[in-house]
């Protein structure tokens, strides 16, 4: 297994750590993983990309490592009102749509790319994250503003990453 690889299962690997240390109240701790963890995610696709060492296990797995990353922080922070749960479900929506159509795609023998406003959408949640996760331990009033307004882009470029998806894939509904 290549080191991009390696890498991706590595982000997978520490949701658990990430899911213990923030239950019970060591966020700065899960806010430094998460960080870290959301590092691999820039690094893992470099290397891939300068070595040559892009693998099929890569192209599925490192979406989904995001995935299970940024899915996981946000189920917790709906547990503690720092994310709406309407929010959470229109989020979900949108990826099991997405990832249901490559599923009926990829057994026709098309593999569909991810598309800039989906890359997009990815930061946009990577940043929010840590972002909330440090809502707790900056007294200024505009960080929980600033937040909101990146987890709101986030939602936005989320609804249209995924009508942009369904638009230009609608022939997966025609297989």
């Amino acid at each position: 297994m290549n080191l991009p690889n390696k890498l991706t299962l590595g982000r997978i690997f520490v949701v658990p750590l990430f899911i213990v240390l923030y239950v019970t109240s060591y966020h700065m701790a899960a806010f430094i993983l998460f960080v870290l963890a959301s590092l691999t995610d820039l690094v893992d696709g470099q290397i891939a990309r300068k070595y040559n060492l892009v693998s099929n296990f890569g192209k599925i797995m490192d979406p989904l490592a995001d995935k299970i990353l940024v899915y996981s922080a946000f189920c917790l922070m709906v547990e503690n009102g720092l994310i709406p749960g309407w929010m959470l479900i229109v989020i979900l929506t949108r990826e099991f749509v997405v990832g249901g159509m490559r599923t009926v795609a990829a057994s026709e023998g098309i593999v569909v790319a991810a598309g800039m406003s989906g890359k997009i959408k990815t930061v946009l949640q990577m940043i929010a994250v840590p972002m909330l996760l440090l809502v707790p331990f900056i007294s200024w009033d505009y960080w929980l503003f600033a937040s909101q307004i990146v987890l709101w882009a986030s939602l936005v470029m989320t609804v249209y990453s995924g009508v942009e998806y369904v638009l230009q894939n609608r022939k997966v509904f025609t297989l």
